[in-house]
């Protein structure tokens, strides 16, 4: 082969490869994209009125009853519904769902209440337990000081929130909350969970680890792959409304 031949045939061949690989990552960034092509189909959901609950949600309270909740103390929720608000009944005990979860977006809305009394954390407080370990602080933080990893939104004493993002007391606020426990490995290593909190809409707990180890006040201990959710009485009369989740 004469070398103008030679050169003519290796270039055209280096070409064609060049030409097929970036072929070939064309497809595969498109697989991607497209869900790998193995990917099954998202289901269809109604989102819901603004707030939610979402058709694929449980909801844990609408207004009417505590029928998915029991005392943690045993025994009935011996707390306090009416107009459609779940209130503190200070001294009644903390209530609990019936139903464990493990990985879960949670939506709460709550309430301070409008008469200010107190000061720190005796104004305004409670608390949202995952698994009944893992608490989201629940406290009147507007102009109300108190240690930074146990205001409103504070995955407490672990992480303080990224701002106070907290409403007048009275006024209606959300937390809307993505949970993943920390779980036993099968080696016995305990492998980290997540908090990701929204409060009233504002990102104020991001990608949290959750390393297993339970909250002050917390009704069980050792990491476990579900759990109840719990609702503190810290013996202020703090209300609750429309709370449900979705299981991820």
């Amino acid at each position: 082969m004469n070398p103008d031949s030679f050169f003519v045939t290796f270039f055209s061949r280096t070409a064609r490869a060049g030409l097929l690989a970036a072929t070939l990552l064309t497809l595969q960034h498109s697989a991607r994209a497209a869900g790998g092509g193995s990917a099954a189909e998202p289901p269809v959901i109604n989102p819901g009125p603004v707030g939610g609950p979402p058709s694929d949600a449980i909801v844990l309270f609408d207004g009417t009853d505590l029928s998915k909740w029991q005392s943690a103390k045993g025994g009935a929720a011996g707390w306090t519904v009416e107009d459609g608000v779940l209130t503190v009944k200070a001294g009644s005990g903390d209530i609990l769902t019936k139903e464990e979860f493990g990985d879960v977006q949670v939506h709460v809305e709550w309430a301070s209440p409008a008469e200010v009394k107190g000061d720190g954390q005796g104004r305004g407080n409670s608390g949202v337990y995952f698994e009944g370990r893992y608490e989201i602080q629940v406290l009147d933080s507007y102009n109300n000081k108190t240690y930074f990893n146990g205001q409103a939104s504070a995955f407490y004493l672990h992480s303080a929130p990224l701002v106070n993002a907290c409403r007048k007391p009275g006024e209606w606020q959300s937390y809307d909350i993505v949970f993943h426990p920390a779980k036993p490995g099968a080696d016995g290593k305990i492998q980290p969970g997540s908090f990701t909190v929204f409060h009233n809409g504002v990102l104020v707990q991001d990608h949290i680890p959750v390393q297993g180890d339970a909250t002050t006040s917390a009704k069980f201990s050792g990491a476990a792959a579900t759990g109840p959710l719990m609702l503190q009485d810290h013996s202020c009369p703090v209300r609750y409304r429309n709370i449900w989740l979705r299981r991820l």
